[in-house]
């Protein structure tokens, strides 16, 4: 596959108060300077042979010249149920050593356990405490029915923290502290079943800041799949949501956002566009106020290894304005019906990634 090189012309603006109206456009221009042809984790890596279905989701963090990829194992049947935490690093970005098991859920079935699965397990550097956190959503699951999804729902937020400081804590072992959000009397009128399903906090002045994702799954077919934003004056909580929710990021579809510092000023945030052959990105200038996001292709022609990109895995910051942006994606169209009946498929989800300059 040829070298793809992209120039997006953005116009983004300042916002006035939460997700209000906006002046003042400001000119940038994102360049996917470089899309690997080819999946660089995946069924044939020796340490994945126990894996079934692939991985999906996480993000990928880069600690003294390591790229270390927390990610959502589809570990076993039921498919999305039975799943594992795994650690994976790289030196490269194409060769992928397993290095641990950070949880695993129970794949309980029937709807009773609140750990059945577990989903997006996302690390965040505390500076102020010298120590990794690890937020993850755990849900109940059961077979769907005609009037609702039930295959994942009612996600709470775990936050975890490395019980080894500094940077070198990346490496675990992370102790669970406890829920940060869950469905419940605080949620809002656009929340749903689906409950909690992303959390990623970043930290603008002496605040934390977080997008949060959720679903009406009990009503079918979905209307949306949206995010709101909470804050916080320390990790631990308390998380409070905005009033101004949800986000206006997105309208229809828009779920596992990851905020980073863009290049000399600003943030970046991607995101699952729920479009074929797109990632979702967006930026702001202050951190908290966020304009309309923006769709970027990744190429899924017939010579690209990726029939369908799912998950963005955050950007990571290579120096000097340019990024490496890791994503998961089947390798071949996904059958919907055949994935929610529970029969196993072929389809595997793996890993590829581009490279991406802002200036």
């Amino acid at each position: 596959m040829k070298k793809l090189v992209i120039s997006f012309v953005l116009v983004l603006s300042i916002s006035i108060g939460s997700f209000g109206q906006s002046k003042n456009p400001i000119e940038n221009q994102l360049h996917v300077t470089y899309s690997h042809p080819k999946t660089v984790l995946n069924g044939n890596n020796p340490d994945a042979k126990d894996i079934v279905f692939g991985f999906e989701g996480g993000r990928v963090v880069k600690v003294n010249g390591t790229y270390h990829l927390f990610t959502s194992e589809i570990y076993q049947p039921p498919m999305w149920v039975k799943m594992r935490f795994g650690h994976w690093t790289s030196t490269d970005k194409l060769n992928w050593k397993r290095v641990s098991t950070i949880r695993e859920s129970s794949g309980e079935f029937e709807g009773k356990d609140p750990r059945a699965a577990l989903w997006s397990p996302l690390p965040v550097w505390d500076e102020d405490h010298n120590e990794w956190d690890l937020f993850y959503v755990a849900y109940k699951a059961k077979p769907n029915t005609h009037e609702k999804i039930l295959w994942n729902h009612e996600g709470r937020i775990w936050r975890s923290v490395s019980a080894v400081k500094g940077k070198e804590g990346i490496n675990g072992p992370f102790i669970d502290k406890g829920i940060v959000m869950k469905p419940g009397s605080e949620s809002q009128s656009w929340e749903g079943l689906q409950g909690t399903d992303s959390f990623f906090p970043y930290k603008v002045g002496k605040t934390w800041y977080s997008f949060y994702g959720s679903c009406k799954t009990e009503i079918r077919p979905t209307p949306y799949w949206l995010v709101g934003q909470a804050s916080a004056p320390f990790l631990d909580g308390k998380w409070i949501r905005d009033k101004s929710n949800p986000s206006k990021i997105e309208n229809k579809f828009i779920e596992n956002p990851i905020v980073i510092k863009a290049f000399k000023k600003g943030w970046l945030m991607v995101y699952d566009h729920g479009v074929d052959g797109a990632f979702g990105w967006c930026y702001s200038e202050d951190g908290i106020n966020w304009p309309s996001g923006n769709a970027s292709p990744i190429d899924t022609s017939k010579n690209a290894w990726c029939a369908d990109v799912r998950t963005p895995l955050g950007l990571v910051d290579e120096g000097n304005g340019k990024y490496t942006l890791f994503y998961t994606g089947f390798e071949q169209k996904p059958d919907w019906d055949i994935i929610f009946s529970g029969v196993k498929t072929n389809n595997y989800c793996s890993m590829g990634y581009i490279e991406l300059e802002w200036k």
